[in-house]
């Protein structure tokens, strides 16, 4: 091959499409294989090639597709991922909280709520009630957690623990609080009691 401009070399003109340079190198590299001298002058024309047309590119003699220019207007947007909330209460709490339905919560503080204002209305002469009420709060806490779980042993731990809660902290409030109980006009038993209540609604309806 004479001295050539790098597009003469490879049999094209400087119009020449960029998959008909990619073909003239591609058939004039087997058509030359085993010529050495001849095989680096195509590849030498070829870079040749691909410098002048960056370089044409690059004064914006060459129109480039839009696809080209502007690759972000085609691309997809990324997926977009929801952040699922992380939950920080420990694992033998979420076990042990309950999320009770309405009817639930109705059921529950009806009940509660009808025996505490039994004990509040009745008389001091009325001795049986305080025990017969309390005797059904912890009945009726038994049969809301059995109905959650299905879990005799469970039930029957969490609705003594709550009794038992409910008559240590009654009993703190009567030793610390006497006056204010005094004037309300309540005896100390009644006071466990309906703070026993309390404490057996708030497992009743939220613990299970």
């Amino acid at each position: 091959m004479s001295e050539q401009n790098p597009y003469e070399k490879l049999g094209l003109t400087e119009d020449a499409s960029f998959e008909e340079i990619q073909e003239a190198k591609k058939r004039l590299t087997q058509e030359h294989n085993g010529d050495r001298k001849l095989l680096e002058g195509i590849e030498a024309a070829y870079d040749a090639i691909l410098m002048d047309r960056l370089k044409m590119r690059q004064e914006g003699k060459i129109p480039v597709p839009e696809r080209i220019r502007y690759p972000e207007k085609l691309s997809q947007p990324p997926p977009s991922f929801t952040a699922v909330p992380v939950s920080r209460t420990p694992g033998w709490l979420q076990r042990l909280l309950d999320s009770p339905t309405r009817s639930d919560i109705i059921w529950t503080s009806g009940v509660y709520l009808f025996l505490s204002a039994l004990i509040a209305l009745s008389t001091p002469t009325s001795a049986s009630t305080l025990p017969i009420a309390l005797a059904f709060g912890v009945g009726f806490n038994f049969y809301f957690l059995n109905r959650k779980e299905r879990k005799f042993g469970r039930s029957v731990l969490l609705t003594l623990a709550g009794l038992f809660a409910g008559i240590g902290l009654g009993t703190l409030l009567v030793a610390g609080l006497p006056t204010l109980i005094a004037n309300i006009g309540f005896m100390p038993d009644k006071v466990l009691t309906l703070v026993t209540f309390i404490i057996l609604w708030v497992i009743a309806t939220f613990i299970r």
